[in-house]
C-alpha cells in the first residue's frame, strides 16, 4: 500500500470520535469482522489509527477504499460542512428519461476526467436513492488534494443536488456541467439556500417541512394556545384583537405548519420593485428602471426565527405572497 494512502487513512481515522469508531469502520465494510475484533478501542487514538493502517496494508487498500472511508465519515458528520443547493431543469418539451445510476456515475466521472487530467471521483450509494460523490481536485500539473475534496449528494429522479461549499470556485462551472449532463438535464442554477443541516435542506426542497420529523418536544398547535387578553379591555378591542390574532395564527400555521421547522442558517431574497409616489417631482419619480436589492437572512435557526415574528404581523402576509 502506498505511503500517501496510509497517511490518508491515518488522518481520516484520527477525525473519528472513539465513541463512533466501530460504527464508522463497520459501515465502511472494508475490514473483515475478525480484523475489527483485533482492534483495541481502549488505546490512544493515534495507536488505534496505526493499527487500522496495518490492517489496511494486509488487504492492500487502494485510494478508492480510503476515499470511501472519508465519505462514510462525512455522512456521519455532515453537519460539519456548509451545504448549497442546486436545482436542474429539463429543456422545453423534454420528457423524463429512465434513470440508470451506473450510467450516471460513469458519465459524471468521464466529464471531469476529460476536463482535468488529475481528479479523483468516488461514489457511495445511500438511502432514498441518493448517491454521495467525493471529488478531490487537481490541476493539469498537480495531483488531486485528498484533504480538500468537494462532496455532492444527488437524489436520482429529482432535479436537486447538494454540494459542500468549496474554496475552489473555478471548478463550480465544471461540477455543474457534469451534474447536468450525467443526470440528463438541460441547465442548473444555484438556489438561495445554505445550511449546515443537509437533512433540513432536503426537507425544504422536497417540501417535507410540514411533516413530523426530529421532534423531541413538540409544541401544541397554534390554534390551541391562549390569546391571553386583559379581561378589563373594551369588548370591541377584544373582538378586534382576537380576530386579528386568529388570522395571524391561521396564516402562520398554513405557512409554517405545526411542527418544528427545518434547520436553515442562511437565505437570501432578491427584491425588484418600482418606485411609486403621489408627490410631484423627486429624484426617483421619473425612474423607469425598477429598484433592485438583495436581502440576506442569517440565524442559527432562521425559519423558526421568522415564524416567531409572525404574531407581530410582520411576516404572515409576506410569506403568503
Amino acid at each position: 500500500m502506498d505511503e500517501t494512502i496510509a497517511e490518508f487513512i491515518r488522518r481520516t481515522i484520527l477525525k473519528i470520535p472513539m465513541s463512533e469508531m466501530m460504527t464508522v469502520l463497520e459501515a465502511w465494510n472494508f475490514l473483515s469482522e475478525s480484523q475489527l475484533q483485533t482492534l483495541n478501542l481502549r488505546q490512544r487514538k493515534d495507536s488505534l489509527a496505526q493499527s487500522v493502517v496495518l490492517l489496511c496494508e494486509e488487504k492492500c487498500a487502494s485510494l478508492s477504499d480510503a476515499a470511501l472511508l472519508d465519505i462514510v465519515c462525512t455522512q456521519v458528520h455532515r453537519h460539519q460542512k456548509i451545504w448549497d443547493v442546486y436545482q436542474m431543469s429539463k429543456g422545453p418539451g423534454e420528457d423524463l428519461d429512465l434513470f440508470d445510476i451506473e450510467q450516471f456515475k460513469s458519465s459524471f466521472k468521464k466529464i471531469l476526467q476529460r476536463a482535468l487530467r488529475n481528479v479523483t471521483v468516488s461514489f457511495r450509494d445511500a438511502e432514498e436513492n441518493a448517491v454521495w460523490i467525493r471529488i478531490a481536485w487537481g490541476t493539469q500539473y498537480t495531483k488531486p488534494n485528498q484533504y480538500k475534496p468537494t462532496y455532492v449528494v444527488y437524489y436520482s429522479h429529482t432535479p436537486y443536488a447538494f454540494t459542500s461549499s468549496s474554496r475552489l470556485k473555478s471548478n463550480i462551472p465544471l461540477l455543474g456541467q457534469a451534474l447536468t449532463v450525467a443526470s440528463k438535464h438541460h441547465q442548473i442554477v444555484k438556489m438561495d439556500l445554505r445550511s449546515r443541516y443537509l437533512d433540513s435542506l432536503k426537507a425544504i426542497v422536497f417540501k417535507q417541512y410540514n411533516q413530523n420529523f426530529e421532534i423531541h418536544n413538540p409544541t401544541a398547535p397554534l390554534q390551541e394556545r391562549s390569546v391571553g387578553l386583559d379581561i378589563n379591555t373594551d369588548s370591541r378591542i377584544i373582538h378586534e384583537n382576537a380576530v386579528e390574532k386568529d388570522k395571524v395564527q391561521r396564516i402562520t400555521q398554513e405557512t409554517f405548519g405545526d411542527y418544528p421547522q427545518p434547520r436553515l442558517e442562511f437565505a437570501q431574497y432578491k427584491l425588484e420593485t418600482k418606485f411609486k409616489s403621489d408627490l410631484n417631482g423627486g429624484i426617483l419619480a421619473d425612474r423607469e428602471e425598477p429598484l433592485r436589492c438583495l436581502i440576506k437572512f442569517s440565524s442559527p435557526h432562521l425559519l423558526e426565527a421568522l415564524k416567531s415574528l409572525a404574531p407581530a404581523g410582520e411576516w404572515s402576509a409576506y410569506f403568503t405572497n
